[in-house]
């Protein structure tokens, strides 16, 4: 092995604090600490904030999660309650309890 596994960086652009803004970041914040611990950033952008920083990543819906790094570029648009589609969608594969 001995190559060390690339940092996930990782942005969730949202709009507020809605319901379906909130949801997001907290199902996000469970997913990467189960299965990306000490391997991740997370950036929050709050479009009511910074408007202009949505062309950047061509936002077109909230809450919409970007992956930046590694390449290539995936986004999730949703509130991102289902784990498996979320796991699926960023190309992370599952932590497997060892037996």
């Amino acid at each position: 092995m001995g190559k060390k596994d690339p940092t996930w960086e990782l942005r969730l652009y949202v709009a507020g604090k809605t319901p379906k803004s909130v949801t997001a970041l907290s199902n996000l914040k469970k997913y990467c600490e189960t299965h990306l611990k000490g391997s991740y950033t997370l950036e929050v952008i709050d479009l009511l904030v910074h408007p202009q920083l949505a062309e950047g990543d061509q936002i077109f819906a909230i809450p919409t999660l970007v992956r930046k790094v590694p390449v290539p570029i995936r986004k999730i648009i949703g509130d991102l309650s289902n784990e498996e589609k979320v796991l699926v969608g960023l190309d992370i594969r599952p932590v497997t309890k060892k037996v």
